[in-house]
């Protein structure tokens, strides 16, 4: 273990709405939704001012909008939420080369190589100093905790939210956690606290008081000894500046539902070239085809075949997912398809009779042993219990056709009024607020939903010098 608490976690608070507050000042202090707007939606991220109603991310933006129904609901601008990432996590690596980012709002920092004097004063001093530096270059608050492990440095930049810091003192990490509930523990579920909690374990201290033996016997050897490590505080892991691909995929969303194999068939084929070009130009190949689909109810699935060899041929991917999507009905239509490759390894031995025999049969429906896709947002930690948005286009009904679609939240640009963003559509019109993350709150003007002086814009920039739209 560190004798420092040289490890920093660093969490952008509620980050995606707190980019839309930024960038719309008629929507600071109010409760904002970002994620699906329509009955099928997920919600990605809730405001801290919608959380007062209970609004949580990966709630159904149904209930969410029973539970808020005055919050504005925004479809997510992910161009907007990745520029204000990289001056984050560029302004963290000035701190420290050794940062591993986990998630778009999310990274740990490691002191140690660049301060090895550091104590908690000095720590203390330098998590301040980022965080002021964050909020002057972008606007954004971060939440910062810092100690011995990653372990310790996450469960505290949790406690430290919204807007704050806490340095945790090397050897007093046990007697931090022990008050704690066992979920703040990660890999501490829904199952696995429902079966300490049988046993009398509901806090991080009852956990460390049981012997070793005892944490086995409930949870398994490779679990047991893990969490039994955690909740003394125990974690050795490093932080890993550069993380192995477990998968090349690429994944295109329709505007409409398709039931058309014909069309979804060229799709495919499209993506699977995507996919074999960056696996050769990052000298990969992998054993294990993967179909996404996300269907008209917004379900999704996945599909895979593991080959006997390793490939990077896109004729070969092809044809195996051809084969997968095959098995799937589609008469319902399907709003996204995806194709990937994971299995990965950095060597091709092609197999000279692939092709030459019949494929064997597309799976059984039921679950996919393949690693999941690559998302903007893709961390550590337990997955949510329903999948978060990742640019999928909001399920609202279709435009007319040749009428333009416009996304609650949208940028958009009028020839005449500037810059702003799309609050409302439907019935043939749209409705404005032109307004910037410098300007006062804007006026709002409706329009024709196909006014040729109103086009789609980029996402504005937010100036420290507090200039500009």
């Amino acid at each position: 273990m560190r004798a420092r608490p040289v490890i920093l976690h660093l969490d952008l608070d509620a980050f995606f709405t707190a980019v839309e507050q930024l960038h719309k000042p008629s929507l600071r202090g109010k409760p904002v939704v970002v994620g699906g707007v329509g009955g099928r939606g997920v919600v990605a991220t809730a405001s801290y001012e919608a959380r007062v109603f209970g609004v949580h991310s990966a709630m159904p933006t149904a209930e969410a909008r029973r539970r808020c129904p005055n919050a504005a609901y925004l479809g997510p601008r992910f161009e907007a939420y990745r520029d204000c990432s990289v001056r984050v996590m560029d302004l963290a690596r000035e701190l420290t080369p050794l940062l591993e980012q986990v998630s778009i709002d999310e990274a740990y920092l490691d002191l140690g190589p660049t301060h090895p004097d550091a104590d908690v004063a000095t720590v203390t001093d330098l998590a301040e100093g980022l965080r002021a530096r964050v909020r002057e270059a972008t606007g954004l608050t971060v939440s910062i905790g810092a100690g011995t492990s990653k372990l310790v440095a996450k469960i505290h930049s949790d406690l430290a939210k919204p807007d704050g810091l806490l340095v945790v003192p090397a050897g007093e990490e046990a007697e931090r956690l022990a008050p704690m509930s066992v979920r703040a523990i990660p890999g501490v579920g829904p199952a696995t606290a429902a079966r300490l909690a049988a046993n009398g374990v509901t806090t991080v201290g009852r956990l460390a008081a049981l012997g070793l033996d005892e944490a086995v016997a409930l949870l398994g050897r490779a679990h047991g000894t893990q969490l039994h490590a955690f909740a003394h505080g125990l974690d050795d892991r490093e932080v890993v500046t550069e993380r192995a691909a477990k998968s090349v995929s690429a994944e295109t969303t329709f505007d409409v539902d398709v039931t058309d194999r014909v069309r979804l068939g060229r799709h495919l084929r499209e993506l699977a070239d995507r996919v074999g070009t960056r696996l050769r130009q990052d000298g990969l190949s992998g054993r294990t085809v993967v179909l996404k689909v996300r269907r008209h109810d917004f379900s999704t699935l996945t599909r895979s075949t593991t080959l006997d060899q390793p490939t990077d041929d896109v004729a070969t991917v092809v044809r195996h997912a051809e084969r997968l999507l095959g098995g799937l009905d589609v008469a319902d239509g399907l709003r996204l398809i995806g194709v990937g490759v994971s299995g990965l390894s950095l060597y091709t031995q092609p197999d000279l009779l692939d092709g030459l025999l019949d494929l064997p049969d597309a799976p059984p429906p039921g679950p996919s042993s393949a690693e999941p896709f690559d998302r903007p947002d893709a961390g550590g930690g337990e997955a949510p219990a329903a999948p978060e948005p990742d640019g999928t286009p909001l399920p609202e009904p279709a435009p007319a056709p040749g009428r333009p679609r416009w996304r609650p939240g949208q940028d958009v640009e009028h020839t005449e009024h500037g810059h702003g963003w799309v609050q409302g559509s439907g019935v043939g019109r749209v409705t404005i607020r032109f307004e910037g993350p410098h300007t006062d709150v804007g006026r709002i003007r409706t329009f024709p939903d196909d006014d040729p002086d109103l086009t789609p814009a980029d996402p504005p920039i937010w100036d420290p010098a507090g200039s500009g739209g």
